[in-house]
């Protein structure tokens, strides 16, 4: 079975809008997979599925969705009715602002969960009936390395994508037996426009247009992706984060999370407490 008879004819990818979410759902075109293309702003995933329309023959539907305000899911599930959607991706949710959790109000952290936590548990209650009925499909959730230990600075994020790897990890357990590749696929510093403006606004690099250093680049992020679809339930993305996290398994808590505050201290240019 080729990559669109066993993932397509449509794929919600969501977090499209740049990034890592852009360049999956291109290479999902690329395979031959429509694409529907989700996020808040119309005008920049119109600009994506015109990227995606001239290089490729799949077709695109966008879809502007505040994944993090109330019934995202049910309006997600009702504009997406008439297609049959046999791959779900979820790489939105990512935190702009890496601060102190006392420094946000508990709003912001709540809209993180909802957008990180329960939005991808509804989509996937959701979608993956049809796929169980039709005997193939896939899940990819995205995760991030900040899951494996608490840190400073991103309290309720990374207890978010704690969440995503456990619910990956237990949905693929679930489903792997009634052909549904589901995945999730951990990430580390990422070369996004979001943690560019990020490091920018920090002072770290000189323009938003430059490259975060040590930062991985999207297409061998996509790249890893899409060579390991198969091997769930967890993909560590970069040989430096596998070796990292193997590193962290090897650790008490105490010492895990003691690490991470280091880590995120040199992140931020401040001394750890």
């Amino acid at each position: 079975m080729n990559f669109a008879a066993k993932y397509g004819p449509w794929a919600l990818v969501a977090g499209a809008s740049d990034g890592v979410g852009a360049a999956f759902a291109m290479g999902l075109a690329q395979r031959g997979v429509n694409v529907v293309l989700l996020a808040r702003r119309r005008d920049v995933l119109d600009q994506v599925a015109a990227q995606i329309n001239s290089a490729t023959h799949a077709q695109t539907r966008t879809l502007a969705v505040d994944l993090a305000q109330p019934h995202a899911a049910t309006i997600i599930a009702e504009a997406t009715s008439d297609l049959e959607i046999g791959f779900l991706v979820y790489c939105a949710g990512a935190d702009p602002n890496f601060e102190p959790f006392l420094a946000n109000s508990v709003e912001a952290a709540e809209s993180m969960v909802r957008r990180n936590c329960m939005v991808p548990m509804q989509l996937c209650h959701h979608f993956a009936p049809a796929m169980v009925e039709r005997g193939r499909g896939g899940i990819v959730l995205f995760g991030s390395g900040a899951g494996f230990a608490g840190a400073p600075n991103m309290v309720a994020y990374g207890a978010s994508k704690a969440f995503d790897m456990v619910f990956a990890e237990a949905l693929w357990a679930e489903l792997h037996g009634k052909g549904i590749d589901v995945l999730g696929l951990i990430l580390g510093k990422t070369d996004t426009p979001a943690l560019r403006e990020l490091e920018y606004r920090r002072g770290q690099i000189t323009s938003a247009d430059d490259m975060p250093p040590g930062a991985a680049p999207v297409d061998e992020v996509i790249s890893e992706a899409f060579d390991n679809l198969t091997n769930g339930p967890t993909w560590i993305v970069g040989a430096d984060m596998r070796a990292a996290m193997q590193m962290l398994g090897s650790l008490t808590r105490n010492q895990a999370v003691n690490l991470m505050a280091q880590a995120s201290a040199a992140a931020m240019g401040t001394p750890p407490h």
